[in-house]
């Protein structure tokens, strides 16, 4: 199986490039993941054959769908919210580039209709979730883009992004859900790194990888001190089983209480 994506550690050229895709023979989410770069100056034209969206990692552009245009802007992953457009199959969508500009673009098999959606980041909450947990060591940023509470149901994708504090942890404590997922990850520096869990197995993740996560695979991360950690994290729903809250795993569920008992040494007060 291969589970953790490492090809794109050095980045990613103008234009295209598939890191997965939704009809892989092999280990196949039904999801595709690419990313899209395009210059300054440069006109975009694509209509769309399934589900897709477009979630902007850096630039300025000026999006068009449906007869409806947005500004997007983006300068930091880890200091500003997500931007992103949220199309049926069947929808023309034309970009104009005002800076040097990248987006991570996700897609899956549907070609049910729906109406789009454009998210500005006054419209996705930049959720401080962990704070005071467990001493204040799995605090991070969870900023859900769409979910099933404000997407059509015949939408078949779920979007969000974690920022993840160096030296601490996030999708924590451990969790598990049957619908497929794929992490793509980014650093603060590009020789940052993280640790990212399947289960028993542990990966180093790096710049620009991504990890493939199955039913049953407890996901939780944490990133090197020095480091902050982005990752998009994008989930497919199941027919009759849609994505909705994680399983988090029995052992671990203790430290998600608000008094929850651990051991600190009397030498760090």
């Amino acid at each position: 199986m291969t589970l953790h994506l490492t090809e794109n550690r050095d980045g990613f050229p103008h234009g295209w490039t598939d890191i997965t895709r939704f009809d892989e023979a092999d280990d196949n989410t039904g999801i595709g993941l690419g990313v899209l770069k395009l210059s300054s100056g440069e006109k975009f034209e694509t209509t769309t054959a399934n589900e897709t969206a477009w979630l902007l990692m850096e630039g300025k552009v000026r999006v068009e769908v449906g007869g409806t245009a947005a500004e997007f802007e983006r300068r930091s992953l880890f200091d500003e919210s997500a931007s992103c457009l949220h199309v049926a199959a069947g929808e023309t969508v034309d970009f104009e580039c005002q800076s040097e500009a990248e987006f991570t673009v996700y897609s899956t098999a549907n070609t049910k209709k729906f109406l789009f959606r454009v998210f500005h980041p006054k419209d996705v909450p930049n959720e401080h979730r962990g704070a005071g947990q467990v001493g204040g060591t799995c605090l991070r940023y969870v900023r859900t883009i769409f979910d099933a509470t404000n997407s059509h149901a015949n939408a078949e994708l779920v979007l969000g992004e974690v920022v993840t504090m160096p030296g601490r942890w996030s999708s924590y404590p451990p969790h598990h859900h049957p619908q497929p997922e794929i992490y793509h990850y980014r650093f603060t520096k590009p020789q940052g790194f993280g640790h990212a869990e399947l289960g028993d197995t542990v990966l180093r993740v790096k710049q620009y990888d991504s990890v493939k996560i199955f039913d049953g695979y407890d996901h939780a991360q944490c990133a090197a001190p020095g480091y902050g950690m982005y990752y998009s994290w994008v989930i497919r729903h199941l027919p009759g089983n849609p994505y909705s809250v994680p399983d988090f795993t029995e052992e671990h569920r203790w430290t998600m209480e608000d008094d929850a008992d651990f051991w600190r040494p009397a030498e760090a007060d």
